[in-house]
């Protein structure tokens, strides 16, 4: 690891915003020394949302947003940079996650696709840039998801006690930090997305703050029921999923056997499913003494109740309290990725992946 500060990019699949961490890395430590949250204008996340869930498009429009996810991608660095005055001569480089808008990791042509001109982020910031980590893993067989894992391994795992770590963004993510066994990891489905998808439909809100909507509402068992029917719930890992799977289209099939069901109840029920799906996934991977959880859901009191409420053997809590702000977790990992991919370091876990081996992540862009 070459030692020195490191800025970590990271736009998720909630599209609530580009989250920037400065994280000064050495082959000791990882510590995060600012933060800083940028707007996603709202033409760009309906752009988004207009080709990510299998619309017809044209390579013009994919082109153009991968223009303006570049430019905003940059603008969010500077803003972290302005906002702290921080010359970016002192920054060794940007690790830019991008914008995932298609991410298909199974069938015979297994890809991703994440948006986000990493030429001009370095060439806006006058930066090194490393970007498009997941499509070497995929090169190797892996799924190219989760990458974060790796991370939580190297500053979370503990050798006498069963960890998992749980990100809960647009889709849910565990990390199994079990002593004596590999890392793995693997997406469980769900997290805010639908969640996020549904309130803004019928309350034309970004999300359900505080969980004050599905509160309002009744879980409907039945409704339940059929979702997690779902095929993906009962695949193996490795795995991973996106928007392209769960969306408003998605729920709209399920809904049809209900007509007359109110919305309040069936945002309710998406939270459960979010809790459910997750606790489901952690018991048959064995439990753990320890649940931390990070990302946008870690916030939402009702998903943090249930997770208590279905793991009772389990201490549920924030990775805030561990050293790591949830709110920029991920931000801080790909800063994290990117001084791997500087140093000539693997980024990847074969055992989270399915990758067949560790492989360096990513593609450096000098100014």
């Amino acid at each position: 690891m070459i030692s020195g500060q490191y800025i970590g990019v990271m736009s998720g699949t909630s599209l609530d915003g580009v989250d920037v961490a400065l994280v000064d890395i050495n082959p000791s430590s990882v510590i995060q020394k600012a933060s800083y949250s940028h707007p996603m204008p709202s033409d760009i996340k309906q752009d988004i949302l207009a080709v990510c869930q299998g619309q017809l498009t044209t390579l013009s429009q994919i082109g153009q947003l991968d223009l303006r996810l570049g430019i905003l991608f940059a603008e969010a660095v500077l803003g972290l940079l302005q906002q702290h005055q921080i010359n970016p001569s002192d920054i060794l480089a940007i690790g830019n996650h991008g914008q995932t808008v298609w991410h298909q990791p199974q069938g015979q042509y297994p890809f991703t696709m994440q948006l986000g001109d990493n030429n001009r982020v370095a060439a806006m910031t006058q930066i090194k840039t490393v970007g498009d980590f997941r499509r070497k893993d995929m090169a190797f067989g892996g799924q190219g998801a989760p990458l974060v894992p790796a991370f939580h391994q190297a500053l979370l795992a503990v050798p006498d006690e069963r960890r998992m770590i749980l990100n809960i963004g647009g889709i849910a993510n565990l990390s199994l930090l079990i002593p004596g066994t590999d890392v793995s990891g693997f997406d469980t489905g769900p997290g805010n997305m639908l969640m996020d998808a549904w309130i803004q439909k019928h309350q034309q809100q970004g999300f359900d703050r505080d969980a004050i909507w599905a509160r309002q509402g009744n879980i409907n068992f039945p409704l339940l029921s059929a979702m997690l029917s779902d095929p993906y719930f009962q695949l193996a890992a490795p795995k991973s999923t996106g928007r392209e799977h769960f969306n408003l289209k998605w729920i709209n099939q399920f809904i049809e056997e209900f007509p007359h069901i109110a919305p309040q109840d069936v945002q309710a029920t998406l939270a459960e499913l979010t809790a459910v799906s997750i606790a489901n996934h952690i018991r048959d991977a064995g439990g753990c003494d320890r649940l931390l959880v990070c990302g946008g859901g870690g916030r939402n009191p009702l998903l943090m109740e249930r997770l208590s409420r279905l793991l009772p053997e389990t201490l549920v809590g924030l990775t805030d309290s561990y050293g790591i702000s949830g709110d920029d977790m991920e931000a801080i990992a790909f800063a994290w990725l990117a001084a791997r991919t500087i140093a000539g370091l693997p980024g990847n876990i074969p055992s989270v992946t399915g990758a067949s081996k560790l492989t360096v992540l990513g593609a450096v862009y000098s100014p």
